[in-house]
């Protein structure tokens, strides 16, 4: 492993990690390579995945008044926004606050992708010169623990897209453990928040009918395999979408239809899948109205707003710091 870049060597070692555990998994976050970049803006723009079509109806009729609360307080203030990707979603809010020329504000998207926030940043330059960018490459848990954005001025977080739910209720709550901390008294919180709704709408939204989501999930192992050496029989795996109306999670598994041996060898292992063992690759958690307040409370936060869109299917939280 010596020859291994660091980024590798951590790639490397999460994969084994999470496939020599029982059950096995795949951590979600390297889903997003320049192929999954790809591959996740083709899954926004189908009819079955609702969630960015409706939190831009929320962000597109809705801009103002989210933006009000913290434009009533403060003129000048950081805008952060954790898993930035494209941005297309925060491009309404960043309009709409270059419109404002007595805004001053510096803009800090952070994500894992360094090739996403490369294309970001150039867009941004193209599409709305001026703004102030400072992309920062790094996870969420990391960039909240340094804070390079902070200089005194009050922070407005965004955590669009639902990110909050692509972790299990354990997870989130230690996300959220890292935000409340890294927040000052005043500094506000804006959660895209999938809601509880018909279970058959949410499956749909993870099992479309084009094969997408499949795909992307499919890229990951072809990841594994052209970067860390594995030989993954990608054609033997099926992609197995579950919802538990109960918890709101839906998860995303691999099953590989016939046994397998896996080897990495630049870490000297190799790994025995059984017929039809899954492989868990990701999560995204749906909420209750009750159970965002809960979270805000628990973490230090009150609600000073909730905007949904048209069939409240999801919501845009306003949280500040207390």
């Amino acid at each position: 492993m010596s020859d291994f870049s660091s980024s590798r060597q951590a790639f490397l070692q999460d994969v084994v990690s999470g496939l020599t555990q029982s059950p096995k998994s795949l951590p979600s976050k390297y889903f997003y390579d320049e192929l999954g970049d790809k591959l996740f803006q083709k899954i926004m723009g189908l009819e079955e995945y609702y969630l960015t079509r409706k939190e831009f109806e929320i962000l597109e009729k809705q801009h103002a008044s989210i933006m009000a609360g913290v434009l009533s307080k403060t003129k000048s203030f950081n805008l952060v926004e954790l898993g930035a990707g494209d941005g297309l979603k925060t491009k309404i809010l960043l309009r709409y606050l270059k419109r404002k020329s007595e805004v001053n504000f510096t803009y800090f998207p952070v994500d894992f992708s360094g090739s996403a926030l490369e294309e970001l940043q150039i867009n941004l330059e193209h599409e709305l010169p001026g703004i102030q960018v400072k992309g920062i490459q790094n996870t969420y848990r990391g960039s909240l623990k340094i804070k390079p954005w902070e200089n005194g001025l009050p922070n407005l977080i965004l955590f669009l897209g639902s990110n909050i739910g692509n972790f299990t209720l354990a997870e989130a709550k230690d996300v959220l453990t890292h935000l409340s901390e890294s927040c000052k008294s005043g500094d506000w919180v804006l959660l895209g928040i999938d809601l509880k709704k018909d279970p058959a709408i949410i499956l749909r939204a993870y099992n479309d009918q084009k094969g997408v989501t499949r795909d992307f999930n499919l890229n990951l192992l072809k990841r594994i395999n052209n970067e860390l050496g594995a030989n993954f029989v990608l054609d033997e795996f099926i992609h197995w979408p579950t919802y538990d109306p109960v918890t709101g999670e839906c998860r995303s598994y691999l099953v590989t239809r016939i046994p397998q041996k896996v080897t990495f060898p630049d870490a000297g292992i190799s790994v025995n899948l059984e017929a039809f063992e899954p492989i868990w690759t990701e999560v995204s958690r749906k909420s209750s109205p009750e159970e965002i307040e809960n979270l805000a409370v628990e973490f230090g936060f009150r609600v000073c707003d909730i905007f949904t869109d048209s069939e409240d299917y999801f919501a845009n939280v306003l949280w500040q710091k207390v």
